[in-house]
Protein backbone atom coordinates (compact mmCIF):
# COMPACT_ATOMS: atom_id res chain seq x y z
CA UNK A 1 0.00 0.00 0.00
CA UNK A 2 1.48 3.57 -1.09
CA UNK A 3 2.17 5.21 1.84
CA UNK A 4 0.38 8.98 2.48
CA UNK A 5 2.02 12.23 1.01
CA UNK A 6 2.34 14.33 4.28
CA UNK A 7 2.21 17.74 1.98
CA UNK A 8 -1.22 16.11 0.99
CA UNK A 9 0.03 16.29 -2.58
CA UNK A 10 1.82 13.66 -5.07
CA UNK A 11 4.52 15.81 -6.46
CA UNK A 12 4.73 13.05 -9.54
CA UNK A 13 1.90 14.80 -10.47
CA UNK A 14 2.62 18.05 -10.89
CA UNK A 15 3.19 19.67 -14.45
CA UNK A 16 4.91 22.29 -12.73
CA UNK A 17 6.22 23.29 -9.24
CA UNK A 18 7.54 26.16 -8.34
CA UNK A 19 8.83 26.73 -4.48
CA UNK A 20 10.28 29.75 -3.00
CA UNK A 21 11.01 31.37 -6.23
CA UNK A 22 13.00 35.07 -6.34
CA UNK A 23 13.66 36.99 -8.46
CA UNK A 24 16.39 40.45 -8.02
CA UNK A 25 16.95 42.71 -10.83
CA UNK A 26 19.77 45.11 -9.39
CA UNK A 27 18.02 46.66 -6.33
CA UNK A 28 14.45 45.66 -7.01
CA UNK A 29 13.02 42.61 -6.24
CA UNK A 30 10.10 41.68 -8.57
CA UNK A 31 9.47 37.60 -6.87
CA UNK A 32 10.07 37.17 -3.34
CA UNK A 33 9.00 33.23 -2.29
CA UNK A 34 6.71 32.66 -5.09
CA UNK A 35 4.75 29.01 -5.21
CA UNK A 36 3.53 27.53 -7.78
CA UNK A 37 1.69 23.98 -7.96
CA UNK A 38 -0.26 22.93 -11.66
CA UNK A 39 -2.01 19.36 -11.84
CA UNK A 40 -2.62 18.32 -15.31
CA UNK A 41 -5.86 19.45 -16.86
CA UNK A 42 -5.58 22.77 -14.95
CA UNK A 43 -6.10 26.15 -15.95
CA UNK A 44 -3.86 28.25 -13.39
CA UNK A 45 -4.13 31.79 -14.16
CA UNK A 46 -1.82 34.40 -12.55
CA UNK A 47 -2.97 37.63 -11.82
CA UNK A 48 -1.67 41.07 -10.92
CA UNK A 49 -0.98 44.69 -11.51
CA UNK A 50 1.78 45.50 -13.97
CA UNK A 51 5.10 44.22 -12.52
CA UNK A 52 4.03 42.13 -9.81
CA UNK A 53 5.67 39.58 -11.28
CA UNK A 54 3.72 37.05 -13.78
CA UNK A 55 5.78 38.07 -16.61
CA UNK A 56 9.73 37.81 -15.14
CA UNK A 57 7.84 34.14 -13.25
CA UNK A 58 6.92 33.16 -16.87
CA UNK A 59 10.02 33.80 -18.51
CA UNK A 60 11.68 31.98 -15.68
CA UNK A 61 9.99 29.17 -16.76
CA UNK A 62 11.02 28.70 -20.23
CA UNK A 63 14.55 29.81 -19.63
CA UNK A 64 14.63 33.62 -20.28
CA UNK A 65 15.56 34.68 -17.18
CA UNK A 66 17.82 32.97 -14.63
CA UNK A 67 15.93 32.89 -10.73
CA UNK A 68 18.04 34.59 -8.50
CA UNK A 69 17.02 31.46 -5.97
CA UNK A 70 13.88 29.03 -5.51
CA UNK A 71 13.17 25.46 -6.84
CA UNK A 72 11.53 24.48 -10.39
CA UNK A 73 10.39 21.27 -11.67
CA UNK A 74 8.34 20.76 -15.07
CA UNK A 75 6.62 17.14 -15.43
CA UNK A 76 8.70 16.27 -12.25
CA UNK A 77 12.34 17.66 -14.32
CA UNK A 78 14.05 20.25 -12.31
CA UNK A 79 15.24 23.11 -13.91
CA UNK A 80 17.24 24.50 -15.96
CA UNK A 81 19.32 21.22 -15.83
CA UNK A 82 16.20 19.39 -17.93
CA UNK A 83 15.45 22.63 -19.55
CA UNK A 84 15.85 21.78 -23.05
CA UNK A 85 13.95 18.02 -22.37
CA UNK A 86 10.49 20.03 -21.15
CA UNK A 87 11.28 22.57 -23.81
CA UNK A 88 9.58 19.67 -26.42
CA UNK A 89 6.55 19.14 -24.61
CA UNK A 90 5.32 23.24 -23.91
CA UNK A 91 3.58 25.32 -26.07
CA UNK A 92 3.90 29.28 -25.50
CA UNK A 93 1.53 31.88 -26.81
CA UNK A 94 3.92 35.40 -26.31
CA UNK A 95 2.46 38.18 -25.49
CA UNK A 96 3.83 40.01 -28.80
CA UNK A 97 3.43 38.89 -31.48
CA UNK A 98 6.09 37.31 -33.35
CA UNK A 99 5.07 35.23 -36.53
CA UNK A 100 7.22 35.33 -39.52
CA UNK A 101 6.52 38.15 -41.79
CA UNK A 102 7.69 36.26 -44.96
CA UNK A 103 5.99 33.00 -44.36
CA UNK A 104 2.55 32.27 -45.20
CA UNK A 105 0.30 31.03 -42.76
CA UNK A 106 0.50 27.67 -43.59
CA UNK A 107 4.48 27.59 -43.96
CA UNK A 108 4.55 29.81 -40.33
CA UNK A 109 2.91 26.40 -38.56
CA UNK A 110 5.39 23.52 -40.98
CA UNK A 111 8.96 25.71 -40.19
CA UNK A 112 8.09 25.92 -36.50
CA UNK A 113 7.52 22.35 -36.20
CA UNK A 114 10.57 21.39 -37.26
CA UNK A 115 12.20 22.68 -34.13
CA UNK A 116 10.40 19.56 -33.02
CA UNK A 117 11.49 16.94 -35.34
CA UNK A 118 8.24 15.73 -35.63
CA UNK A 119 7.80 14.27 -39.31
CA UNK A 120 6.64 16.06 -42.24
CA UNK A 121 3.37 14.09 -43.02
CA UNK A 122 1.91 13.97 -39.33
CA UNK A 123 2.99 17.68 -39.29
CA UNK A 124 0.86 18.59 -42.26
CA UNK A 125 -2.03 16.58 -41.14
CA UNK A 126 -2.01 18.61 -37.64
CA UNK A 127 -1.71 22.16 -39.34
CA UNK A 128 -4.38 21.24 -41.37
CA UNK A 129 -6.78 20.42 -38.31
CA UNK A 130 -5.51 23.65 -36.06
CA UNK A 131 -6.02 25.64 -38.96
CA UNK A 132 -9.63 24.16 -39.23
CA UNK A 133 -10.07 24.67 -35.79
CA UNK A 134 -9.03 28.30 -35.21
CA UNK A 135 -11.02 29.09 -38.72
CA UNK A 136 -7.97 30.18 -40.21
CA UNK A 137 -8.29 27.25 -43.00
CA UNK A 138 -9.22 29.34 -45.83
CA UNK A 139 -6.50 32.00 -45.36
CA UNK A 140 -3.69 28.95 -44.96
CA UNK A 141 -1.82 30.46 -48.52
CA UNK A 142 -2.37 34.12 -46.56
CA UNK A 143 0.74 36.00 -45.77
CA UNK A 144 1.19 37.47 -42.26
CA UNK A 145 0.45 41.12 -43.40
CA UNK A 146 -3.04 40.34 -44.75
CA UNK A 147 -4.52 38.70 -41.00
CA UNK A 148 -6.56 40.98 -38.59
CA UNK A 149 -5.35 40.94 -34.96
CA UNK A 150 -7.61 37.92 -34.09
CA UNK A 151 -6.48 35.98 -36.68
CA UNK A 152 -2.97 36.52 -35.99
CA UNK A 153 -3.38 35.88 -32.66
CA UNK A 154 -5.04 32.32 -33.57
CA UNK A 155 -1.98 31.49 -35.31
CA UNK A 156 0.14 31.92 -32.54
CA UNK A 157 -2.40 29.62 -30.69
CA UNK A 158 -2.39 26.71 -33.34
CA UNK A 159 1.36 27.47 -33.55
CA UNK A 160 1.53 26.61 -29.91
CA UNK A 161 -0.12 23.67 -30.12
CA UNK A 162 1.41 22.36 -33.22
CA UNK A 163 3.91 19.71 -30.95
CA UNK A 164 0.88 18.55 -28.61
CA UNK A 165 2.65 19.92 -25.65
CA UNK A 166 1.74 18.45 -21.93
CA UNK A 167 1.49 22.57 -20.68
CA UNK A 168 0.24 25.58 -22.80
CA UNK A 169 1.74 28.73 -21.40
CA UNK A 170 -0.58 31.66 -22.08
CA UNK A 171 1.00 35.38 -21.80
CA UNK A 172 -1.88 37.56 -22.65
CA UNK A 173 -3.55 35.86 -25.74
CA UNK A 174 -6.31 37.97 -26.15
CA UNK A 175 -4.90 41.20 -25.77
CA UNK A 176 -5.73 44.00 -28.09
CA UNK A 177 -8.44 41.79 -29.62
CA UNK A 178 -11.98 42.85 -30.44
CA UNK A 179 -14.42 41.31 -28.60
CA UNK A 180 -16.02 38.86 -31.01
CA UNK A 181 -12.21 38.07 -31.80
CA UNK A 182 -11.88 37.40 -28.11
CA UNK A 183 -14.87 35.26 -27.66
CA UNK A 184 -14.04 33.12 -30.46
CA UNK A 185 -10.59 32.15 -28.59
CA UNK A 186 -12.37 31.33 -25.33
CA UNK A 187 -14.56 28.96 -26.73
CA UNK A 188 -11.00 27.05 -28.26
CA UNK A 189 -9.54 27.34 -25.33
CA UNK A 190 -12.63 25.96 -23.47
CA UNK A 191 -12.75 23.39 -25.69
CA UNK A 192 -8.91 21.98 -25.26
CA UNK A 193 -9.18 22.84 -21.30
CA UNK A 194 -12.06 20.34 -21.09
CA UNK A 195 -10.74 17.87 -23.26
CA UNK A 196 -7.05 17.75 -20.88
CA UNK A 197 -4.66 20.69 -21.48
CA UNK A 198 -2.75 21.78 -19.21
CA UNK A 199 -2.91 25.47 -18.69
CA UNK A 200 -0.72 28.30 -17.30
CA UNK A 201 -2.48 31.94 -17.95
CA UNK A 202 -1.83 35.10 -17.40
CA UNK A 203 -4.26 37.92 -18.55
CA UNK A 204 -5.68 41.07 -17.21
CA UNK A 205 -9.11 40.50 -18.42
CA UNK A 206 -10.99 39.71 -15.38
CA UNK A 207 -13.74 37.98 -17.55
CA UNK A 208 -11.54 35.66 -19.35
CA UNK A 209 -10.09 34.84 -16.40
CA UNK A 210 -13.19 33.60 -14.41
CA UNK A 211 -14.25 31.69 -18.13
CA UNK A 212 -11.07 29.76 -18.46
CA UNK A 213 -9.22 29.38 -14.93
CA UNK A 214 -10.08 26.45 -12.48
CA UNK A 215 -7.68 28.31 -10.15
CA UNK A 216 -6.06 31.70 -9.39
CA UNK A 217 -3.17 32.90 -7.82
CA UNK A 218 -3.19 36.92 -7.40
CA UNK A 219 0.24 38.38 -7.19
CA UNK A 220 1.44 41.40 -6.26
CA UNK A 221 4.88 42.93 -5.05
CA UNK A 222 6.54 39.59 -5.81
CA UNK A 223 4.01 37.74 -3.52
CA UNK A 224 0.80 35.53 -3.59
CA UNK A 225 -1.81 37.07 -2.28
CA UNK A 226 -4.98 34.95 -2.77
CA UNK A 227 -5.18 31.86 -4.26
CA UNK A 228 -8.23 29.13 -5.06
CA UNK A 229 -11.15 29.41 -7.27
CA UNK A 230 -12.37 32.43 -8.97
CA UNK A 231 -15.52 31.73 -7.62
CA UNK A 232 -14.84 30.44 -4.08
CA UNK A 233 -11.89 33.13 -3.09
CA UNK A 234 -14.54 35.70 -4.51
CA UNK A 235 -16.93 34.41 -2.32
CA UNK A 236 -14.84 33.56 0.66
CA UNK A 237 -13.01 36.78 0.59
CA UNK A 238 -15.32 39.51 -0.26
CA UNK A 239 -18.88 37.73 -0.14
CA UNK A 240 -21.42 36.96 -2.49
CA UNK A 241 -22.85 40.87 -3.38
CA UNK A 242 -21.17 44.44 -3.63
CA UNK A 243 -23.39 47.41 -2.57
CA UNK A 244 -22.12 50.69 -3.94
CA UNK A 245 -22.83 54.29 -1.94
CA UNK A 246 -22.30 57.54 -3.11
CA UNK A 247 -23.11 60.59 -0.90
CA UNK A 248 -21.70 63.50 1.28
CA UNK A 249 -18.62 62.35 3.85
CA UNK A 250 -21.10 63.02 6.88
CA UNK A 251 -23.30 60.35 5.27
CA UNK A 252 -20.70 57.74 4.31
CA UNK A 253 -19.30 57.98 7.76
CA UNK A 254 -22.55 57.81 9.22
CA UNK A 255 -23.19 54.43 7.42
CA UNK A 256 -19.79 53.00 8.20
CA UNK A 257 -20.53 53.37 12.19
CA UNK A 258 -23.82 51.92 11.22
CA UNK A 259 -22.75 48.82 9.33
CA UNK A 260 -19.97 47.75 12.69
CA UNK A 261 -22.28 45.30 13.35
CA UNK A 262 -23.48 43.50 10.61
CA UNK A 263 -20.73 41.10 8.93
CA UNK A 264 -19.67 42.94 6.09
CA UNK A 265 -16.30 44.68 4.47
CA UNK A 266 -16.62 48.24 3.88
CA UNK A 267 -13.71 50.29 1.49
CA UNK A 268 -14.39 54.02 1.24
CA UNK A 269 -13.36 55.74 -2.35
CA UNK A 270 -13.40 59.02 -2.73
CA UNK A 271 -17.21 60.12 -2.67
CA UNK A 272 -18.14 56.43 -2.57
CA UNK A 273 -18.31 53.66 -0.04
CA UNK A 274 -18.44 50.13 -1.32
CA UNK A 275 -19.90 47.47 0.68
CA UNK A 276 -19.23 43.76 -0.04
CA UNK A 277 -22.21 41.92 1.62
CA UNK A 278 -21.04 38.16 3.27
CA UNK A 279 -24.44 37.70 4.96
CA UNK A 280 -27.85 39.45 5.42
CA UNK A 281 -27.74 42.61 7.21
CA UNK A 282 -31.11 44.33 7.80
CA UNK A 283 -28.94 47.53 8.62
CA UNK A 284 -27.87 47.80 5.36
CA UNK A 285 -31.25 47.15 3.83
CA UNK A 286 -32.20 50.72 6.23
CA UNK A 287 -29.79 52.20 4.89
CA UNK A 288 -30.71 52.50 1.16
CA UNK A 289 -33.44 54.42 2.09
CA UNK A 290 -31.38 57.25 3.12
CA UNK A 291 -29.37 56.96 -0.42
CA UNK A 292 -30.98 58.23 -3.90
CA UNK A 293 -28.16 56.68 -5.75
CA UNK A 294 -27.48 52.69 -4.91
CA UNK A 295 -25.60 50.10 -6.76
CA UNK A 296 -25.93 46.58 -6.37
CA UNK A 297 -24.57 43.58 -8.20
CA UNK A 298 -22.97 40.19 -7.67
CA UNK A 299 -19.14 40.36 -6.26
CA UNK A 300 -16.74 39.53 -8.82
CA UNK A 301 -13.00 38.38 -9.69
CA UNK A 302 -12.73 41.91 -10.51
CA UNK A 303 -13.53 43.33 -7.80
CA UNK A 304 -11.34 41.34 -5.11
CA UNK A 305 -8.41 41.92 -7.40
CA UNK A 306 -9.05 45.77 -6.63
CA UNK A 307 -9.79 45.21 -3.66
CA UNK A 308 -6.08 43.57 -2.54
CA UNK A 309 -4.34 45.72 -4.82
CA UNK A 310 -5.31 48.47 -4.74
CA UNK A 311 -7.61 50.95 -7.36
CA UNK A 312 -4.41 53.58 -8.54
CA UNK A 313 -2.86 53.24 -11.56
CA UNK A 314 0.86 51.44 -11.73
CA UNK A 315 3.83 51.86 -13.80
CA UNK A 316 6.41 50.48 -14.12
Amino acid sequence: MKSPNPTGADTQELVLEIKRLRKTFGQRQVLKGLDIRLRPGQCLALLGPNGAGKTTTIRIVLGLVIATDGEIKVFGKPLPRFLRDVKYDIGVVPQMDNLDPDLSVLENLLVYASYFRIKRKVVRERAHELLSFFALHNRRDEIIQNLSGGQRRRLLLARALINKPKLLILDEPTIGLDPQARLLIWERLEHLRKKGTTMLLTSHYMEEVARLATTVIIIDHGKSIARGRPDKIVKEMLGTEIMEFSGSMEKLEGLEDLLKTCDVLAERVDDRLFVYVKNGCPELDYATRDFPMVVKRPATLEDLFLKLTGRKLRET
